[in-house]
């Protein structure tokens, strides 16, 4: 692999920025791994991550996906319950769900709750807060529109946050992505976190643009080339 990947910087400028298209073709055309590879990209934000009033943070619904299969757990009774299993989500209980999972099972990626049964599943705060896996109405998985928040979360919905050195990490799909599949999905990333810059933020927004593959290296991204509406 070490090899494989001082091949591919040999072809690759690391200093160099490259449009997002062209970008995208590199990352395609020097693939590392045999497995298919998960295309991510790192934003450098003009903003101060320790103050509550730049905090940047927002879903957004890939186009094309991520390419990942994503397992839905829903907490919700009665009709509810019945919507969330038309709509496809992997597991759907309430008072049982809690109970397994305050016995250490966490068999899945994202979790929605009605609004009704958030009391119930604040109980696990400790176990799923860290996790990143506590519903939260500001990112629509606390809802009493089940089918569309789990068909949205099924279908490519993402979630990013800020870290505390003003970056966001977003997956933008697989490296297997047609070209202009990873492109929509990159600007569909762009336009929500541009859309989520705080009132407080003064200077330049995006700093830095970084994309990479899960074993490739990062490859720098020209900014004075966005093309984003």
């Amino acid at each position: 692999m070490g090899k494989k990947l001082e091949n591919i910087k040999a072809k690759i400028d690391l200093t160099k920025e490259y449009p997002v298209e062209e970008a995208i073709s590199l990352l395609k055309d020097n693939r590392v791994a045999k497995f298919d590879e998960t295309v991510d990209m790192a934003i450098n934000l003009g903003v101060d991550a320790k103050k509550s009033d730049q905090m940047v943070r927002g879903t957004v619904v890939l186009p094309y996906g991520t390419g990942k299969t994503v397992r839905v757990l829903v907490f919700a009774k009665g009709e509810k319950e019945k919507e969330a299993k038309e709509a496809g989500a992997d597991y759907v209980g309430a008072e049982d769900l809690v109970e397994k999972i305050g016995q250490g099972w966490l068999e899945f990626d994202k979790a929605v709750a009605t609004p009704d049964l958030m009391g119930l599943v604040g109980k696990l705060g400790k176990i799923l807060g860290p996790r990143g896996l506590m519903p939260n109405p500001k990112l629509g998985t606390v809802t009493f529109d089940i089918a569309k928040a789990v068909k949205e979360i099924k279908s490519g919905k993402v979630e990013y946050k800020v870290e505390k050195a003003g970056i966001v990490h977003v997956p933008i799909g697989k490296v297997s992505f047609d070209k202009e599949k990873l492109v929509e999905n990159t600007m569909a990333v762009l336009k929500s976190v541009i859309k989520a810059k705080p009132a407080t933020s003064k200077g330049k927004y995006i700093k830095k643009i970084t994309m990479s593959s899960t074993m490739g290296p990062g490859i720098k991204i020209d900014i004075s080339k966005l093309k984003v509406a």
